[in-house]
């Protein structure tokens, strides 16, 4: 299906934030978040209260954002898996409709293919492109120190002017806004899609002081759901801990707070970011359709645990946005999924997916968004680190159901139950709610056919990995390319045409 709201090809930005929970964002940001700018963009937007993000892992739910696709079908697995180049994105769909498509930011993007679809790419990834992040799933339990989370995020949260993250984010945002400077120009005629994707509010939970001083007097800086103990938690919540290497840190309650009060600041710095990015479009008056979103959420301390990886829904749950000049603003509960963005876009451009879409596991949010039901359940995937064989996910309804071949079943009921304490998966009067989940998931996976293809690709990476570390090595990391021959003033330029050419608006 698909919608026409506009007689030409809209301007497209997407905003993705990284590891920001969508429990913050209930109907936009909580009142007491810090963030005008994401409070204006969903005032005038269609916001999903419950989002959920294809995969709780950076790039594995990033792969299914781009291509509609779980991670048994991309490949992409865990942090280390490979996006092979023969899956379309949203990039290829509107870059094949005569879109220019660009991105400023974090994809996460695993192989040499580090373009996806984007005909520009404007900055490099924060995170290494090859398959050093390889999860093995033939030694349970067994941390791999230099690159698993461990809660050193936690005990290190506090201020700095200038980090790792905060240089990366930073430049992110200075190279979209020259290029959306860039794009008002009108060099090229095509419609735009430009995605910029921060690495924030993502750990470790170090902020700016001026967006650290907003949340002093925060009276969110404890979780709502106090930490379990250890040997009361569900058996993946178990692994997630020692994954974390739990016992090496005296979590005190000042590092909870603390560690919260750096993740809030990093949600004003994002809407610090975003404001100056709707700055520039109003300044150089381009109109554009603007999707904010992030790839999955963060636990921060909620019953124990840390960071994402699992199907609670402060990991799962992610902020969803839909700002189009013809859909009116409106609060939509229905469950849905990071993985319906892709033929939305489509949707919203006047693109047939029809060639791909038997392979799509997302469908338009477009319906949903102007007025419409829907029953189809979202479906989660998790194979990376902190697993150790494939757990999946059913949203539907008030209901949520998990399984995975090791663990015994998760239900519970979300209107009942937000906070998840209560597994109904043995109530007896459940019964039949649960069978239900349970044929669905049944129909749905082959849950050893897919431990099968995780530990397939594992292995195969293991032994390509340190083979490419012997002898003469080239990375896979994107190198962006700075063109100075063609930059401000050159002898084979008119200077004459070039300054009329980049000057915007050109008669003021």
């Amino acid at each position: 299906m698909t919608t026409d709201i506009s007689g030409a090809l809209p301007n497209i930005l997407i905003v993705m934030a990284d590891q920001l929970s969508g429990t913050f964002f209930p109907d936009g940001p909580a009142d007491w978040l810090h963030t005008p700018h994401l409070r204006a963009l969903a005032a005038r937007s269609v916001r999903f209260a419950n989002a959920y993000t294809g995969s709780p892992l950076c790039a594995p739910g990033r792969a299914s954002f781009m291509s509609g696709q779980l991670p048994s079908r991309t490949g992409v697995y865990d942090n280390a898996a490979e996006f092979v180049s023969s899956i379309p994105t949203y990039a290829h769909h509107l870059r094949r409709a005569g879109y220019q498509t660009c991105l400023s930011g974090k994809m996460h993007f695993v192989g040499p293919d580090q373009l996806h679809g984007f005909e520009e790419r404007l900055t490099t990834d924060i995170y290494p492109a090859d398959f050093g992040w390889t999860p093995d799933y033939r030694t349970p339990g067994e941390r791999i120190d230099w690159w698993y989370h461990n809660l050193g995020s936690v005990t290190g949260a506090g201020t700095a002017e200038i980090t790792n993250q905060l240089e990366y984010d930073d430049d992110v945002a200075h190279q979209a806004v020259a290029k959306l400077y860039d794009l008002s120009r009108g060099q090229d005629p095509r419609p735009w899609c430009l995605t910029v994707s921060f690495t924030h509010p993502h750990d470790p939970y170090v902020a700016r002081r001026k967006h650290w001083d907003l949340y002093n007097d925060c009276a969110h800086l404890s979780p709502d759901y106090a930490p379990i103990d250890y040997d009361a938690q569900d058996p993946h919540s178990k692994r997630l801990m020692d994954s974390c290497d739990w016992r090496a840190f005296d979590i005190t309650p000042d590092h909870v707070a603390r560690a919260r009060q750096g993740y809030f600041a990093n949600i004003s710095y994002i809407d610090e970011k975003l404001g100056e990015l709707i700055a520039t479009l109003k300044a150089t008056r381009q109109d554009a359709i603007v999707i904010f979103v992030s790839d999955h959420g963060d636990m921060l301390g909620e019953r124990g645990l840390w960071f994402k990886m699992n199907f609670f829904e402060g990991a799962a749950r992610v902020p969803l946005m839909i700002y189009a000049p013809d859909l009116a603003p409106a609060l939509v509960k229905t469950p849905v999924s990071t993985i319906d963005v892709t033929p939305t876009l489509c949707d919203l451009a006047g693109i047939s997916m029809a060639d791909v879409m038997p392979w799509t596991d997302g469908e338009s949010l477009m319906p949903l968004a102007q007025g419409s039901t829907r029953e189809t359940p979202v479906v989660m995937e998790y194979a990376a680190e902190g697993s150790w064989s494939p757990l999946v996910g059913l949203r539907q309804g008030d209901w949520k159901y998990i399984a995975c071949a090791l663990d015994p079943e998760l239900l519970f009921n979300l209107k009942d139950d937000p906070q998840e304490r209560v597994n109904r998966a043995t109530d007896p009067t459940c019964r039949e709610i649960c069978a239900r989940f349970r044929t669905m998931a049944a129909t749905r996976w082959d849950l050893a056919g897919f431990d099968a293809a995780v530990r397939e690709s594992q292995a195969r990476r293991w032994v390509v990995y340190p083979a490419l570390r012997q002898g003469g090595y080239y990375p896979w990391d994107y190198q962006p390319l700075q063109k100075a021959s063609e930059r401000y003033m050159r002898n084979h330029m008119d200077l004459n045409i070039l300054e009329d050419a980049k000057r915007f608006p050109r008669s003021e």
